[in-house]
């Protein structure tokens, strides 16, 4: 591979076309991400198994809850084993348990749907997701909001692919011969993306950028970070964020079937058309936070999603429901696309995975949290307008976090 010399630092580097790694983490994230398409199995599940509502959520709450546990493992490797070693054991991990998910299936063992799709598959999505987001802002530090738009934009379009023909999958072959198919799939392109992942050379910079201040060659460790009300405060948005969103998320497809009394199909259509916005919702507010700053997003964020959950009990219409759900999917991927920008340009970039590996387990909180408490009230309540209300009242309360959070902390 050719080699030039960094003239900033007067260092041979080799000479790689940053972009390729951008379209491998973003083909790793897009495969991942089908985990938001999992409403689809919902009805199936209940109808061929006879397994109840908060039974066949539960798999996806696991996955979600394993996830985070996996983001902060594999931050911590990062900073010892780089990118590749990490990305490899997401893709075998996330491959092979889709595929001993058929297995669960084909046995009718909810418990071992559980520990394949749930736990196996939960790392494997964990692992993968944290390594394409650490590695990019560091070969794109003067793009910072946008590659990490592009990057998680394409774990959001994820469920856009799930949604649009595993319906077909399921209805030609079967439940547990479509995830042996998905999980074929999903090893060879992940497992090809990962050996494509690698840090860039020690000093890296990109042509005509100049870096401001010391903030690219140094920064917090995780010790440091901790001890800042910004990290703590970068855990409560985004679990507040997440809450929001990945509850209906989980309960979209049946929710758009017993409320707008459409078919599996025709849900699965819907259901894919918020799965763009989720993705579009991560490249457009990622890009807008390069201008407006990170903080201002999220105030938008609190304050325009709290009309729209409480406006939402009120919806008879399908195209209404279709494009608040689309805005709330939006919102919810910007949330993923804006925060790893927002740590990196409060912690620095060195130890970004270690960090932003620890503020991700509020992903795997509040996935646990919503689903489950979407399901209840819908189980108590026959409906889900309660949870809607109460959604978009912790909305209000949310807006206090980034209205507080002040300046950033001294990166030293």
């Amino acid at each position: 591979m050719e080699t030039k010399i960094n003239a900033a630092y007067n260092i041979p580097v080799k000479k790689i076309n940053r972009w390729n790694v951008a379209i491998a983490g973003i083909v790793m994230q897009l495969c991942l991400g089908t985990v938001y398409g999992w409403s689809v199995f919902t009805k199936p599940l209940e109808t061929v198994y006879n397994w109840s509502r908060t039974e066949v959520t539960l798999a996806f709450t696991i996955a979600i809850g394993f996830l985070g546990l996996a983001a902060v493992l594999g931050g911590a490797v990062l900073d010892r084993k780089g990118p590749k070693a990490v990305a490899t054991l997401g893709a075998v991990l996330f491959g092979t348990g889709t595929i001993f998910t058929g297995i669960a299936l084909k046995m009718g063992s909810l418990a071992l749907l559980y520990a394949t799709y749930g736990v196996v598959c939960g790392l494997g999505i964990g692992f993968g997701y944290i390594t394409p987001i650490s590695t990019l802002v560091k070969w794109f530090p003067d793009k910072r909001g946008l590659i990490t738009g592009l990057s998680v934009m394409g774990f959001g379009a994820g469920a856009f692919l799930m949604t649009s023909f595993t319906p077909g999958l399921i209805n030609s072959f079967g439940i547990s011969i479509t995830f042996y198919l998905l999980g074929v799939v999903f090893f060879a392109l992940t497992f090809a993306s990962a050996r494509l992942l690698d840090n860039p050379p020690e000093g890296f910079k990109p042509e005509g950028w100049q870096p401001a201040g010391n903030g690219e060659k140094s920064g917090m460790t995780l010790a440091q970070a901790v001890r800042t009300r910004h990290f703590w405060f970068f855990w409560i948005i985004l679990f507040l964020n997440v809450s929001a969103g990945i509850a209906l998320i989980s309960q979209a497809s049946p929710m758009v079937q017993e409320t707008f009394k459409q078919t599996a199909a025709q849900a699965g259509f819907i259901i894919g058309i918020f799965s763009i916005f989720n993705g579009l919702g991560r490249l457009f507010w990622s890009a807008v936070s390069d201008y407006i700053g990170r903080r201002t997003v999220f105030i938008l964020f609190f304050a325009t999603q709290a009309v729209v959950f409480l406006l939402m009990p009120y919806v008879g219409n399908l195209v209404v429901f279709v494009i608040l759900s689309c805005y709330i999917y939006a919102c919810y991927g910007g949330g993923f696309s804006t925060m790893p920008a927002f740590s990196a340009d409060t912690f620095g970039t060195r130890h970004i995975g270690s960090i932003y590996g620890w503020i991700l387990t509020a992903w795997s909180a509040a996935g646990i949290a919503g689903p489950i408490l979407y399901s209840y009230i819908r189980q108590a309540s026959k409906s889900y307008s309660s949870a809607l209300t109460i959604t978009g009242a912790a909305l209000i309360a949310a807006l206090a976090f980034p209205l507080l959070i002040g300046r950033k902390p001294d990166c030293k």
